[in-house]
């Protein structure tokens, strides 16, 4: 008679693994309500519901709703930074330089102010205003989160370019004038692929780009 194998049992979670796991489980519907219902409809009883975790489970990770939202944000934003360096090295795999690649990077830039984190961004940014627990907490998370876009700024445009003298001043401009041009999306029944502002910021990036610092 032939002996049953022996079950595999999968080795038992450590408790710091456990801690992880429930975390991102709080995360994950954290961003989900933030995503769908927007800052007023993301209070810690929707994302502890949502989640299926205890009360005291969410406030032991997160003892109040604005350092909840503001890691969820964080915890979106850094996965979209993610999956865009994956999407970049898919558009530049050619290794387009000049024109070319100026274009290709502003439009994958462009293209991450129409996913989800800029707008569960713009819930608590628009929130923080009048809110001075979310504003402190959203004040180190933006810091935070613009040093990762730097870093994966400079990974899009390649280090031909980013090397350029105005380099940094072009990056900040497009990050601030994009982020303003796509709040109109809200509200605007048009393909966010063809806005009249692509073709602007693409001409005035390569004019900056290739443009010499007066001194």
């Amino acid at each position: 008679m032939t002996a049953e194998p022996a079950a595999v049992h999968d080795p038992p979670r450590t408790r710091s693994t456990r801690t992880a796991d429930s975390r991102a489980l709080i995360l994950d519907a954290a961003v989900a309500c933030l995503v769908e219902s927007g800052y007023t409809g993301a209070s810690t009883l929707a994302v502890q519901a949502r989640a299926g975790v205890s009360r005291g489970r969410l406030l032991h990770h997160f003892p109040s709703r604005a350092e909840l939202l503001v890691a969820a944000a964080g915890h979106l934003s850094s996965t979209l930074l993610a999956e865009v360096q994956e999407r970049a090295a898919a558009v530049m795999a050619d290794e387009p330089t000049g024109p070319e690649r100026v274009d290709r990077a502003i439009d994958l830039m462009w293209a991450t102010f129409q996913e989800p984190p800029f707008w569960a961004a713009m819930e608590l940014w628009t929130a923080a205003r009048t809110d001075p627990q979310l504003r402190a907490a959203l004040r180190v998370e933006e810091r935070r989160l613009r040093a990762a876009i730097r870093r994966v700024a400079d990974g899009i445009w390649g280090p031909q370019i980013a090397s350029a003298p105005r380099y940094a001043e072009v990056c900040e401009l497009l990050f601030t004038s994009m982020r303003g041009v796509a709040c109109v999306y809200a509200f605007a029944d048009r393909p966010a692929a063809t806005d009249p502002h692509l073709a602007l910021w693409k001409g005035l990036a390569a004019r900056m780009l290739s443009a010499r610092t007066e001194g």
